[in-house]
Formats: structure tokens, C-alpha cells, sequence
């Protein structure tokens, strides 16, 4: 009995790879257009609510469409300059390892050194994540809009399209989680997962668990977990439903904002200890940093992913006392005119 699943071999990186030009349209370029489309949809829903109206302003389509194209470039922005700089390491070994610090230029340019169509490779959800928000604050800051209204509104989206981006690398065969018995890991193609000698001991055992025979196998690619749909459900799915519920009773502006935050913050961070790192950083903070990363050895041994999110849950909390504390005294102050204005009569 096979306790694993087999990734689908029909399922390319390309949507159309044997077709000359159409092999340049890739799933996780598609699931990105999916992921915008389904935001921008949703946040005209929300703006249809009046959830960003008052009694001098009415929005319109011309601002959501500025307001998310803005967020749009940010985010890709910051994604790529994220991945780029915060997690590719330079190895002057290997040729094709490029110093994006002494070659900034090299960050938007989407060729291999042949010449070869290779789009953006790599982009990171911190660097994204910086990157929209500072899109959203600058478009707020030109239009003399509130800032933590539309950020409201906006997170109210961005979880569901968030899906589409985990599904877009589980179709490009990516970020795949750690080794695991689990009858739902999957062997993923090669070669893009990393592979075992079948002399090894652990991993003899491994696969006797599992039911693989590897007694006529090279190297050995042993099951993982899905990570990315695990992203794809509690960080979309989940998250998404957590915010919608809460939308219409929202105690402060912001305090979506720092549900987002501090939600995503949470489930990624416990996700990672089912996610693989990358190679080339491995654990920055445990009691073995030098661990392997296929398989989790400790709780204590912390990724790069999860400091980030750490930081975006202290982040969030932050954030809901300072947006708390300044509703709660404009709400103050708003009451002592309203009942000056009373005794004047």
C-alpha cells in the first residue's frame, strides 16, 4: 500500500509547453492575474457597502482601480527587490549566482544570462507586503484619503488572491514543505526536490513506512508536504473568511489591517515548520542552526519566513493599541464638542 501521492506529471510550469511562444504563458503568471482580478472584484464589493464613503466623498470606480493598480506595482516591487535581496545569497562558485547588491539592475530584468526568457524567478510575500503598503499609503496620501479605512477595505481582498499565488507555485512545483509519512505528501518532480542516496539507513526506514520500493533507485525523492496549499487554505481560505466576518464589526479603522497582519503573521509562522527553507539560509535563530531543513529536527529552530512573521505579529499588536487608543480619544474629544455645543444652546 502506497501511503503518498505522486505530484501530476501533466502538470508543467508552462500551460502550453510544447507549443513554440505559448510556452512563455506560465500557470503562476495566470494564477497572478487571477489573484488581482479576484481583489479588485471583491474590493468593489466592499466599496459598494459604503464601507469607504462619508458625508463629503463617495468612491468611485476610477479610485479603486487607481487605488489597486498603484498597490499592484508596489507589491510587485517589493516582492521582487524582497526576493532578490533578502533571499538569494550570492555564491561566487557557481556562475549563474548573481550579486543583486553590486547588480541592482539585474533585479527587473527578466533573462537568463543565454538570453532566455525566464520571467521574474522569485518573489517574496514580506517584500511584497512592505511594498503594497507603502502603494497604498502614498495613493491615501495623494488623494487626501484615510489611510487605515482603505487599508480596511483592502485586506478584506487580499487573503482570496493571496490563494491564487500559493496555487500558482504548487503548479510551478515550488516552495514544497519538508519530508513527511503523512498519506497526503506528495513526491514532487525532479528536478526541483532535493533527492537521497538509498544506502542511507533513515532513509531506507523512510520508505519502508511509506510502502516505496527504492531497491533499483539512483537517488530517492521521497514524499512532502503540500505546503503550499496548506498556505493556500489557512492563509487565504481561512484568513479571508476570519476578516469577512469581522468586517461589519470592526471596532477601529485599522483594526482589519492588524487582523490581516498578525492572522497572517500566525499561520505562516506555524506553517513554516511544515515548509522546507531555502537552502541557501536555512535556520537564522535555533539551538542547531545547522540542522537539516528537509525535516524538523526542532521548534526552536527558526527560519528566516517565520522571524519576519514574528515581527509582523508584535507588529500587529502594536499597531491595534496605537489605532485603538487614538479612535477611542477622537471619539472623546468628538463627544466633548457634541456636548458643548449642547450647553451653547
Amino acid at each position: 500500500m502506497f501511503l503518498y501521492l505522486k505530484y501530476p506529471d501533466w502538470i508543467q510550469p508552462e500551460i502550453f509547453p510544447n507549443i513554440k511562444w505559448l510556452s512563455l504563458l506560465r500557470w503562476y503568471g495566470l494564477m497572478y492575474v487571477f489573484a488581482f482580478s479576484t481583489a479588485y472584484f471583491i474590493l468593489q464589493k466592499v466599496a459598494k457597502e459604503g464601507a469607504l464613503d462619508n458625508k463629503n466623498y463617495k468612491v468611485t470606480e476610477d479610485d479603486l482601480f487607481s487605488f489597486i493598480g498603484t498597490g499592484i506595482i508596489f507589491l510587485l516591487l517589493g516582492a521582487r527587490i524582497g526576493s532578490t535581496l533578502i533571499y538569494n545569497k550570492y555564491d561566487p562558485s557557481n556562475p549563474a549566482s548573481i550579486n543583486y547588491w553590486t547588480h541592482p539592475w539585474l533585479i527587473l530584468w527578466p533573462f537568463d544570462s543565454d538570453m532566455h526568457f525566464t520571467g521574474f524567478a522569485g518573489m517574496s510575500y514580506h517584500g511584497g507586503f512592505i511594498g503594497g503598503l507603502l502603494g497604498m499609503i502614498f495613493w491615501c496620501k495623494k488623494h487626501n484619503q484615510p489611510i487605515s479605512k482603505w487599508i480596511d477595505a483592502m485586506v478584506c481582498a487580499i487573503p482570496l488572491g493571496y490563494t491564487f499565488g500559493r496555487l500558482g507555485t504548487f503548479l510551478h512545483g515550488e516552495l514544497y514543505g519538508r519530508i513527511t509519512t503523512m498519506p497526503w505528501g506528495m513526491v514532487f518532480r525532479v528536478p526541483s526536490s532535493e533527492q537521497f542516496l538509498p544506502n542511507i539507513p533513515w532513509v531506507q526506514e523512510f520508505a519502508a513506512q511509506i510502502g516505496m520500493d527504492i531497491s533499483t533507485k539512483n537517488l530517492v525523492n521521497l514524499p512532502r508536504h503540500p505546503s503550499q496549499l496548506y498556505e493556500a487554505l489557512f492563509e487565504g481560505i481561512v484568513l479571508w473568511l476570519i476578516i469577512w466576518t469581522c468586517r461589519k464589526h470592526k471596532k477601529f479603522d485599522g483594526m482589519l489591517g492588524c487582523i490581516y497582519t498578525g492572522g497572517y503573521g500566525l499561520f505562516r509562522f506555524i506553517i513554516e515548520y511544515f515548509r522546507e527553507p531555502d537552502a541557501d539560509l536555512g535556520y537564522r535563530i535555533g539551538t542547531d542552526t545547522s540542522a537539516p531543513i528537509y525535516t524538523n529536527t526542532s521548534l526552536l529552530n527558526f527560519s528566516t519566513g517565520q522571524i519576519l512573521c514574528f515581527i509582523m505579529i508584535i507588529g500587529s499588536i502594536i499597531g491595534a493599541i496605537i489605532l485603538y487608543s487614538r479612535s477611542k480619544k477622537q471619539s472623546l474629544e468628538s463627544q466633548a464638542v457634541k456636548t458643548k455645543k449642547r450647553v451653547k444652546k
